[in-house]
């Protein structure tokens, strides 16, 4: 993020690799922002339900949340607690992976598409637009999520009906559920804006 600042709105391109078509998702989140807040984001533009382990990578080093009891973990992973998207912007990065799952191994690209300033009155991270729903969880990486839509649109029942009482529903991959993106962001935003209206206070 080259020029960043503390006080800048990254806008961020999310694309959910080795599917086509392409699974995507634009944000603008602040720079302030830990990654570990990045994490909640992602989780809620893409519609994941936060069940598994994540790190982002970026330029040969991996951020992630600590586990106690863990050390080979703890080893290999920087604190995304304490690193802030704002301070990856001295290193120059312009776009990470984003990896959630280790078993399924879902790989996103994140794209820093442009810093601006934050509009007045406007409360962030903001959603922007996407397209295509995220994979089920845990149905098997890309290989189980292709699997997934053949069996939801095969012409026999009990193959369809077994892969959607699996899910447990209807599925559209076209559907992003846009008004449940909205409002879960709408959520975090508020909670960074309580967060910082005490932070003035005290």
């Amino acid at each position: 993020m080259p020029g960043s600042n503390a006080n800048a709105i990254a806008v961020l391109r999310i694309e959910l690799e080795d599917i086509e078509p392409l699974i995507w998702r634009r944000v603008a989140a602040p720079t302030s922002m830990s990654l570990k807040d990045l994490h909640g984001v992602i989780q809620a533009v893409m519609g994941w339900r936060d069940c598994h382990l994540w790190e982002f990578v970026t330029q040969g080093r991996k951020y992630g949340l600590r586990i106690s009891n863990d050390p080979d973990w703890n080893q290999r992973i920087s604190n995304a607690v304490t690193i802030k998207l704002s301070s990856l912007g001295t290193d120059g990065v312009k776009d990470m992976t984003y990896v959630y799952d280790m078993g399924d191994n879902w790989q996103h690209r994140i794209i820093v598409e442009k810093l601006t300033p934050a509009e007045p009155d406007t409360r962030y991270p903001q959603f922007l637009g996407g397209e295509r729903r995220c994979p089920p969880e845990d149905c098997g990486g890309v290989p189980g999520y292709y699997g997934f839509l053949d069996n939801i649109s095969s012409k026999q029942t009990k193959k369809r009906k077994a892969a959607l009482d699996w899910y447990g529903g209807p599925y559209d991959p076209n559907d992003i559920d846009e008004d449940r993106i909205v409002a879960t962001l709408g959520r975090l935003a508020r909670g960074r804006h309580s967060d910082q209206s005490k932070a003035v206070k005290t």
